[in-house]
């Protein structure tokens, strides 16, 4: 009897999965918004605790206006956090969390670059990569359970569970978004640094410096985080007619954010 129905209930299941990501991708998401945002809330603070927090006042103030500044069309509260720590790199949690690095402060030149950061990393997570990661990973082993794993970051599973996030580097496992999941955060990222007044043709600058930053050494953890690859600049500049325009919309609209 089960496995007359089994095939019946899994398909059921897959179908329930279904769902269509801000670009129009179809894409497996079979985790419950809540639960994968308590992921995120456990992670974050589970980092905050691991890692100083920068009580630089000017890094803290030009971190929360870009962000706020991307964020406030998607409506909530997120919180942004500055991390003492000199590699280059930045992530956002569902849960509305979002962390930078004191070393990505100190690479970017001006504040378009860094909110080309900012929008990217929001991106994935308006995306819901991280669930459709999750999803993937639970479709597989579906005894796990995630949220319970994030009480232990040490542990195996905890390291996946840290992994699936993007943000699990530092607990010894790391697990990039795939290539699809990166073009996609850069082109929703693009738009929404373009929407909130930021010049989005610093995002093909921000790639450009990234990759002569790593040149001749290790790739830095923002890039080995984040494949860079060739097309990742040419479809940025394919795409940034649009993003253009929507700067163009967002000037007109009295959107000319100061954060500097």
């Amino acid at each position: 009897m089960y496995k007359k129905f089994f095939p019946v209930l899994m398909t059921s299941f897959l179908l329930s999965a279904c769902a269509t990501s801000p670009t129009g991708r179809s894409q497996f998401i079979a985790m419950p918004d809540a639960e994968i945002n308590q992921m995120g809330l456990q992670a974050f603070d589970a980092l905050k605790k691991e890692k100083p927090v920068s009580n630089n006042s000017q890094y803290n103030q030009i971190a929360s206006c870009i962000s706020q500044a991307i964020t406030t069309e998607q409506g909530g509260v997120w919180e942004v956090v500055v991390f003492e720590d000199k590699s280059p790199n930045a992530f956002a949690l569902p849960g509305n969390k979002i962390g930078i690095y004191t070393g990505m402060l100190t690479l970017v030149d001006n504040q378009d670059q860094l909110a080309a950061v900012i929008g990217h990393e929001v991106g994935h997570v308006l995306a819901k990569h991280s669930n459709e990661r999750a999803s993937q990973e639970l479709a597989v082993n579906s005894g796990m359970s995630m949220i319970q794993a994030m009480g232990a970051p040490q542990s195996a599973l905890g390291q996946t569970a840290f992994g699936l996030l993007g943000v699990g580097a530092q607990y010894g496992i790391l697990m990039p978004f795939s290539r699809v999941q990166e073009s996609e955060a850069d082109i929703i990222g693009v738009d929404l640094m373009a929407k909130a007044g930021f010049d989005p043709r610093q995002s093909i600058t921000l790639w450009q410096k990234m990759e002569q930053a790593s040149q001749g050494q290790q790739p830095i953890e923002f890039l080995s985080t984040h494949p860079a690859h060739a097309t990742r600049i040419q479809d940025l500049e394919k795409h940034m007619p649009q993003a253009m325009t929507l700067f163009e919309q967002a000037h007109a609209a009295g959107k000319q954010p100061h954060c500097k």
